[in-house]
């Protein structure tokens, strides 16, 4: 108890049933003790001494003749069993039968079960007969025995520990030693019992966390020390899985992982008034099903009416507040609305958590279904046949190394998400950058002169996010593969776009008319730019069809090896070029769901949505399109995947469909080569007029599917709608 064991089981306490001293006497402060003596004669008696904060309840079990056993049952909702058994020597063989009995009976109450004690059979040696009969029935009934070395000073192993399950369960042994007693021919044997739910009184889940208020940034700048000197210039790998040893032993340092009960968050609009109300009326209903009259019933409907009535106003005084602080920010305006309108899935982590792997499924298999159509008439380049030296001028043929000064920038720009694949969170790295940076830099360096992506740092989380709150969440087809990388991953991709984007402006690379993801070029762009054409061709006295191009799945079916192409032609070469080619390759994700993933796959198409790079090498592969929709004389906007076509007539509508037909078909052909699916049942098309209110006799054809006008809407009427 001096070392605060939560729980000691003691075999052979000499405490007889009647008499003697309590072993509650004995007792620590904080603890408790149950404790079964030997009925008749000397020696013998079981007890189990545990902190009073675990709940604990004793269970009665078979008695056996010669054996004295406790079945005691630990937590309130989430149970843990624990038989602990005491067999003399003296106890004959047909004894450890009956135990089976006894074990089989505990089992079906408590399927989570620890079985221990002093169970006298030579468990290391040879074992026959009713031993090794009892050792097999042990194993058929799903329990391990945890004990390898010896427990007695005669060196054999009398001392055992089943358990359920294996180390994979929610149920484990870990750092079982065996100490040897001064006044005992028995060992002690020590361990750590590992549960993933709570034992405490108050039930609920558990989990393990280091607590943020001992993450101190000073303190874990001065666990985690300055980069040794002796490894610069070591592979980027090997600097890679440094960074994840060192920043996990820094923080357990000063932050050291311990057990967290998860309590129920209450709303917050429930106060303290409406709970004091919600037991008074608890009580009220307990009086009424002793005594079943008519007075305790109206008591009952009052006290009813009465919560229900402040229930409804305590919620109306909370949203009513929350919506006035936010009239000033409207996308928090929205989030609020939204969240009130849709609630969506509560507990998503809970109701998905056995389909992590019918989601990694699901997205592999739209992927592969998109490209084994597109497979089948166009031919796919490989990554391997696409050389960074094809390009006649190679302007990047290296990336530049980064200085202390420049990581310390990007640590301060990258926003503080955390992956569960971080060793440690972003925002201590963050706070912490004075001692962190140089760390980072040496990998940073180190992956750019290799041209080397390191394995640990392709991995993400993928976490399935619903893509509107109104949208089914049992069809998997309503949500995005949102992937989160690991936060190094983050600065290393940073770095990489700042240069790279450097060159994009230098070369004038991506279209005039593409926009997102580039600095001066976001959605206020596209709006204004598209507003102003349809105001000159309202004022030529013209009308327009605008169609809006929908694609499936557009950052995930990406070919690996027409985008290292698109790089090529760009001017990238040499190790930056090398660099792509190692951050494409390989790439690992999983579904998380809660605590639980799916198996890991390779992502053998596109780039991960949620990284940094992802949008700029997006842009950079649908460059090509906007001059091919533009050689028919239509004008188009690309905004990341969305893509507008709009062509403008005053008088003949069939010539202008006709236009628009031969545009289609061509931007489909390109899709098709490019490995892009557009999806014509989702495409929507519009007619924007000024006030003439003419009308078209044909509509234009996707891929043989005729796009049905979605909306006419006058010129004014789609200003307010832009504005909005």
């Amino acid at each position: 108890m001096d070392e605060a064991a939560d729980l000691a089981c003691i075999t052979e306490t000499w405490v007889v049933e009647q008499g003697g001293v309590s072993l509650s006497q004995l007792c620590p402060p904080g603890y408790l003790v149950q404790h079964h003596g030997r009925s008749e004669g000397r020696g013998g008696g079981v007890a189990v001494v545990y902190k009073s904060s675990i709940s604990l309840t004793k269970h009665h079990v078979h008695a056996i003749t010669g054996l004295e056993c406790l079945h005691l049952v630990l937590g309130q909702r989430d149970r843990l069993g624990i038989l602990l058994v005491y067999r003399p020597p003296c106890c004959p063989m047909a004894s450890l039968t009956e135990l089976t009995e006894v074990v089989s009976e505990v089992l079906l109450r408590s399927p989570r079960l620890l079985v221990l004690g002093d169970v006298n059979i030579y468990a290391k040696a040879t074992l026959s007969g009713a031993a090794q009969d009892f050792m097999d029935a042990m194993t058929t009934m799903g329990l391990s025995q945890r004990v390898s070395g010896p427990t007695h000073t005669s060196g054999h192993t009398l001392d055992l520990v089943f358990t359920t399950g294996h180390g994979d369960s929610d149920l484990d042994v870990g750092s079982l030693t065996s100490l040897p007693l001064s006044w005992s021919d028995h060992c002690l044997l020590k361990f750590r019992l590992s549960v993933a739910f709570s034992l405490c009184k108050g039930g609920g889940p558990i989990k393990m966390v280091c607590p943020r208020r001992l993450m101190n940034p000073n303190g874990f700048q001065r666990a985690l020390g300055d980069f040794p000197a002796d490894r610069t210039g070591a592979p980027v790998e090997a600097l890679a899985n440094l960074w994840n040893a060192e920043m996990t032993r820094a923080v357990d340092t000063i932050a050291p992982v311990r057990p967290l009960l998860c309590r129920a968050h209450t709303a917050p609009w429930y106060t303290p008034e409406l709970r004091a109300m919600k037991q008074d009326r608890r009580r009220l209903e307990r009086s009424w099903r002793r005594t079943p009259d008519k007075c305790n019933y109206a008591l009952v409907c009052a006290s009813t009416k009465l919560y229900v009535g402040a229930v409804r106003a305590a919620k109306k005084q909370h949203f009513t507040a929350t919506i006035k602080s936010s009239l000033s920010r409207p996308a928090e305006l929205f989030r609020v609305v939204r969240g009130l309108l849709h609630p969506g899935p509560q507990d998503m982590a809970d109701t998905l958590v056995a389909r992590c792997n019918e989601f990694a499924e699901h997205f592999q298999h739209k992927i592969l279904c998109i490209r084994r159509d597109l497979d089948s008439h166009f031919m796919t380049v490989s990554p391997n046949e696409v050389s960074g030296a094809q390009s006649s001028h190679v302007l990047l043929d290296e990336f530049q190394s980064v200085q202390f000064e420049d990581v310390d920038k990007v640590l301060g720009q990258v926003r503080a998400t955390t992956s569960v694949l971080d060793p440690c969170p972003s925002w201590l790295i963050k706070t912490s950058k004075e001692g962190t940076a140089g760390w980072a830099k040496e990998v940073i360096n180190a992956s750019l002169q290799e041209g080397v992506v390191p394995g640990c740092l392709k991995e993400a989380a993928v976490r399935p996010l619903l893509k509107k709150p109104s949208l089914d969440p049992e069809d998997f087809n309503s949500y995005r593969p949102v992937a989160n990388v690991p936060f190094l991953g983050k600065i290393l991709e940073r770095v990489v776009a700042d240069q790279l984007q450097a060159l994009l402006d230098e070369t004038d690379y991506l279209d005039p008319f593409q926009l997102g993801f580039r600095p001066g070029f976001g959605t206020e762009t596209a709006l204004v730019a598209l507003f102003d054409d349809l105001c000159q061709e309202r004022d030529r006295g013209s009308v327009t069809l605008l169609i809006l191009l929908d694609l499936s799945a557009a950052f995930d079916a990406i070919d690996h090896g027409i985008l290292l192409e698109r790089l090529a032609e760009l001017g990238v070469g040499g190790t930056a070029w090398q660099w792509f080619h190692s951050y494409l390759a390989g790439c690992l994700q999983k579904i998380i769901l809660g605590e639980h993933c799916s198996t890991p796959w390779v992502l053998q198409y596109g780039v991960p949505q949620g990284s940094v790079l992802s949008p700029m090498l997006f842009n950079i592969y649908m460059k090509p399109l906007g001059a091919v929709i533009r050689s028919f004389g239509v004008h188009c906007h690309q905004y990341a995947d969305d893509t507008q076509l709009y062509f403008s007539f005053s008088s003949s509508s069939g010539e202008a469909v006709d236009v628009l037909n031969s545009c289609l078909d061509a931007t489909m052909d390109w899709m098709r080569t490019n490995k892009l699916r557009l999806n014509p049942d989702k495409t929507e098309m519009l007619l924007v007029d000024g006030f003439s209110g003419q009308t078209v006799d044909t509509y234009p054809v996707l891929d043989g599917v005729t796009l049905p006008l979605k909306e006419q809407l006058p010129l004014l009427l789609l200003a307010r709608l832009l504005e909005i």
